[in-house]
Formats: C-alpha cells, structure tokens, sequence
C-alpha cells in the first residue's frame, strides 16, 4: 500500500492539503505523471506532495487552483502548511511572531530571518543543510513569514545586530550586497528600526547569544531564545524581565539608528569596488 493510502485528512493540515490534491486531481481523471508535467515538476516531488512527505510550493498551490477552478482554495491552505517546513518546537513561536504588537530582536551571526532577502536565507540555510528540496521549503517558509511587515499594520520591529552581522558575508558579494540595500529599505520604514553594536563596544548584554522578546496584545509577553539543537520559548516574567533589560543595555551600547545606516552604506560601498 502507498504511504499516500494511509493519509488521514484530519491528521493535520499537510495532510488534509495533500489528500485533497490527490482526490481532486483523481476525480479529474489526471494522473500523477500528466499533472507533474503540467505543472512542471518532477512526478517524483509530486508522488511525496500526496504522501505528505514533501511540502508543496506556492506555484503549485496557484497552479491547483487554475487546474480544479478552486479559485484561491490551495493558495489560501499554503501559508497554514509551510509552516510545516519548521520544526515542531518553532512553530508555536511563528503563530506568537504573527500576534505580536512588537517585535524585540537581536542576533549575533546573521539577519534576523524577518529581514533577509530570499537569497541571502538560501545561503544561509544552505551553510547548514544539504538536501535542496529542504533548503527551498524553508526559504519559502522563511519569505512567507516575512509578510506580517507588509499588514496595514504591522508590528513594530526593532532589531539589533552584532556588527558581526554585516561583516560575515553570507553567499556571493552580490547576495551580500542585495541583503545591505534591503536593510537599509527596512530602516526607512516607519515600523522598523535598525541598530548595531559596534566591534570596539567589546563585551555586551548579548553576548549570551541571540533572542527576540515578544510584545501580545493578548497574553502575557515571551522571549525565543535561540540554541544549538532547537530554540526555547519562555514565558516567565522573571525571564521576560531580563531580556528586556538585556535589550535596553544593547540599544544603549549600539549606534544610533542614523549611525547604523552610515555603516550599512559603507560596507555596501566596500563591497561594491
């Protein structure tokens, strides 16, 4: 029996995403191999799609639509299900991430992954894993989180960065270069500000590692705390207390916004010659 076979819909909504692609596209009379073609990819990617061992992608689901006139029905299930891209422990932190009022975020190695450009995230994920079809499931999974910036009103985003950040260049000069001028977009941005702790600071509140704090509306706050095997999310307001307190020392230790964007437009010019 095929793993597709031992699909149950309401499993989860992988599951219900890929039992419905197979029953509408069997009740279409379409096999496996002529829809794969059409929708230029490989059957084998679309076999483990309808086993729930591969997530579909945003052209698949627009695709889906087109070919069963579901009009947005598969596009509307992608967002719920590339959230499967993420490991178990970090999705709860995703949904908090899309409820937060602000957003409190400093990092140490790399752009935080609200502000990467798609290829920069590629390199970066690409440094730790090396299946591709994986990479490409979390880059998409990566990009799609990236839309609460763009809501009518998104949450306030404050970010952080060890100047460790700007001089680590993640893929080509040309990645490198892109993800600068992105940042620098962000900053103009009346919701998002930007700063970074300089080399000659030397030690600081963060050198415990990477975190975001949180802000709810609803609910009492959180700090994501990033490890080596999986990130943890703490709730207790002895902790939320300390991060906040880590933060506000950082930002005191860090340039100002307007300094930050100098030294953002310096390195893009270093790399630029």
């Amino acid at each position: 029996m095929a793993y597709a076979d031992e699909l149950k819909p309401e499993d989860s909504v992988l599951a219900f995403y890929a039992t419905d692609l197979r029953r509408r596209r069997e009740a279409e009379g379409i096999t496996q191999r002529a829809f794969a073609k059409a929708a230029l990819m490989a059957p084998s990617l679309l076999n483990k799609v309808e086993a729930g061992q591969r997530l579909p992608s945003r052209e698949l689901s627009e695709f889906a639509d087109e070919k069963f006139g579901t009009v947005d029905y598969f596009t509307r299930l992608w967002p719920l299900v590339i959230k499967y891209a993420y490991p178990s422990w970090f999705r709860p932190f995703v949904d908090l991430e899309e409820a937060a009022r602000v957003i409190r975020s400093f990092e140490v190695q790399v752009v935080p992954g609200l502000l990467q450009t798609e290829e920069y995230a590629r390199a970066v994920l690409s440094a730790r894993r090396t299946d591709r079809d994986s990479v490409e499931e979390h880059v998409a999974a990566r990009i799609e989180r990236q839309r609460i910036l763009s809501r009518p009103s998104p949450p306030e985003l404050w970010v952080v960065l060890d100047e460790n950040v700007l001089r680590r260049r993640m893929g080509t000069a040309e990645v490198m270069r892109a993800q600068l001028e992105h940042l620098l977009t962000a900053g103009e941005t009346p919701s998002t500000v930007i700063q970074m702790v300089p080399y000659d600071v030397g030690g600081h509140a963060g050198v415990g590692g990477p975190f975001s704090a949180l802000t709810l509306d609803e609910g009492p706050d959180v700090v994501y705390v990033e490890g080596f095997l999986q990130g943890q999310i703490l709730g207790e307001p002895a902790h939320v207390r300390e991060a906040t307190r880590a933060y506000d020392l950082l930002t005191a230790d860090a340039l100002s916004p307007a300094r930050t964007r100098k030294v953002l437009s310096d390195t893009l010019k270093e790399l630029t010659e």
